[in-house]
């Protein structure tokens, strides 16, 4: 079926896709207004798409390489949830990718100062040309680093909300795909949740919350791996893709040991009902990160 004109995709000058918006009648994007510079670097080249995330944000991704996906969605929500009675004025995002995760806690909070870890130089690069796409450079970073290693995080913190979606998978428990970033993205090539925990505990302000995903099931992982970094599990909950089915991934909140309010296991998320249609809370959900529904 061909869309009609107004969601018909474009070229940009340097050849890539530029998406359209697919919109409600008479819906206005909320949030702040990306201010795209006159830079030809910013629009996505041959092989590559620049696609809406929230509110008028963009974001560049590959064609062929790692495309953001429901657990940054849920990962950025859930950690906005934590902070929303206190906006933060830093937040790091660790193993940020593309920046997914970065872009939307830029968009949630317009204030803060925002920055990224992240180890494979495609995606730093891509996320950075995302950051200047929206006009946030001045107050978002992208380091090209390890998050393991202390010197890449030096001067990120202290933040009042860290975020991760550590890759799930230890390397040699599956089939890994040979397109370009997609390997290390689920597959544990330079470490799991335990460094990033440990990453994040050097970063957190006094009360703030550290927000990670990991793999349904692996609750017990992620206690451990926060109690190894001083940190204690605080919320979590587990995501549905459709009623009836197991869960795929969980989102914790953590703290520092001494400063989690009690541990909170909320009902699970269910992304579509039965009917396959979105339910009502995950379309809460979208329009509060500034998704139409």
């Amino acid at each position: 079926m061909i869309a009609p004109p107004d969601v018909q995709p474009s070229t940009s000058p340097r050849g890539g896709i530029v998406r359209p918006a697919r919109r409600p009648p008479g819906w206005v994007a909320p949030g702040p207004r990306p201010v795209t510079p006159d830079r030809p670097e910013v629009w996505p080249g041959p092989g590559e798409d620049l696609c809406h995330l929230s509110g008028d944000f963009r974001i560049l991704q590959r064609l062929d390489g790692h495309r953001w996906s429901a657990d940054d969605l849920v990962t950025a929500w859930f950690a906005a949830e934590q902070v929303n009675g206190a906006p933060p004025r830093r937040a790091v995002d660790l193993g940020c990718g593309i920046g997914t995760v970065l872009l939307f806690t830029a968009w949630r909070f317009p204030e803060a100062r925002c920055a990224g870890v992240e180890a494979q130089e495609v995606s730093a690069a891509m996320a950075r040309r995302s950051v200047a796409w929206n006009g946030v450079d001045g107050r978002c970073e992208v380091r090209w680093g390890d998050l393991r290693d202390p010197a890449a995080l030096e001067g990120l913190g202290p933040a009042e909300l860290v975020t991760g979606t550590p890759p799930y998978l230890p390397v040699g428990t599956g089939m890994e795909s040979d397109r370009v970033q997609r390997g290390p993205c689920r597959f544990e090539h330079r470490g799991g949740v335990e460094d990033y925990c440990l990453a994040a505990a050097r970063l957190l302000a006094p009360g703030a919350p550290f927000v990670a995903c990991a793999a349904a099931r692996q609750r017990g992982r992620v206690e451990a791996a926060a109690a190894a970094a001083g940190l204690a599990l605080e919320a979590w909950r587990d995501v549905v893709p459709k009623e009836g089915k197991a869960a795929l991934f969980s989102v914790y909140a953590l703290r520092r040991a001494g400063e989690a309010a009690g541990r909170d296991d909320e009902p699970p998320l269910v992304l579509r009902g039965r009917n396959g249609r979105f339910t009502e809370e995950f379309n809460a959900l979208c329009r509060s990160m500034g998704m139409p529904v």
